[in-house]
């Protein structure tokens, strides 16, 4: 190959390259936070709860700052401390930014999760625990906690059913299906982006553009009911007992299906 052409191919190439860089950047100024994309409605203004049932006598523990929804895992209300929204939902499409902020609590009790969805044991028949740093949230479906899309530090990563997961009267195809098929997580302090999608009682999760739960089935889940972000975590002698939900959540978008 000559120097000329050489020197051509160059130039393709710089060009080419610009042209990228400038459509990414172009893509990105064009998202904006809480501003929903075509086909969606967002179910956060970005400025305040309207729409959202804040705990009664909650004392400003879930709070609006920067336009993102931020919780310090400290409600003060007497019953349910989980932010709700106002409106039931059936079929639908659901996007949520979410970052855990901090994991100031070591999690003892970690499990490794098998594929099925149960707990690997040792040579003695003991499950094997791990001590990790941890937090934990979640998004709730249709109105009750066992319908979460988990939020956590766990190895098997967030997107899982832990509610029936965890329940030994569910079939083991149902407990396997609820089980995420990859670790999507990006690093604590950045920011996640789930898809939801339900329609009946199955369920997709999409964390960071990867499928980590394929219509997995929630039997018995109820034909409607509202979302929720979830409260976790609690305080003893000023100090975290359980993992807590250091959370911020923006961009809740929503796309009702027929």
């Amino acid at each position: 190959m000559t120097a000329q052409r050489i020197l051509a191919v160059i130039v393709i190439i710089g060009i080419l390259l610009g042209l990228a860089l400038y459509s990414q950047a172009g893509a990105q100024k064009q998202e904006k936070d809480n501003v929903a994309p075509p086909g969606f409605r967002a179910l956060f203004n970005g400025k305040d709860f309207t729409g959202w049932k804040v705990p009664e006598g909650d004392n400003g523990h879930w709070k609006v700052i920067d336009g993102v929804i931020d919780y310090d895992a400290q409600s003060e209300a007497k019953g349910d401390k989980n932010l709700w929204h106002t409106e039931d939902f059936r079929d639908f499409v659901l996007r949520v930014d979410w970052r855990i902020k901090e994991t100031p609590y070591i999690n003892p009790n970690v499990p490794y999760i098998l594929p099925d969805g149960t707990h690997a044991r040792d040579t003695k028949g003991q499950e094997m625990k791990l001590a990790l740093p941890d937090s934990d949230s979640g998004i709730f479906l249709r109105g009750a906690g066992k319908n979460q899309v988990n939020i956590w530090c766990w190895p098997i990563g967030s997107g899982e059913f832990y509610g029936y997961r965890m329940d030994n009267t569910m079939p083991p195809e149902i407990r396997a299906g609820v089980t995420p098929r990859h670790q999507a997580d990006k690093p604590v302090g950045q920011w996640n982006r789930f898809e939801i999608t339900v329609k009946g009682d199955r369920v997709t999760v999409v964390l960071n553009g990867i499928k980590v739960i394929d219509r997995a089935q929630l039997p018995g889940m109820a034909p409607n009911g509202p979302i929720a972000l979830q409260h976790h975590g609690g305080k003893r002698d000023g100090q975290w007992n359980s993992p807590p939900s250091l959370l911020q959540f923006k961009n809740l978008y929503i796309k009702e299906l027929k």
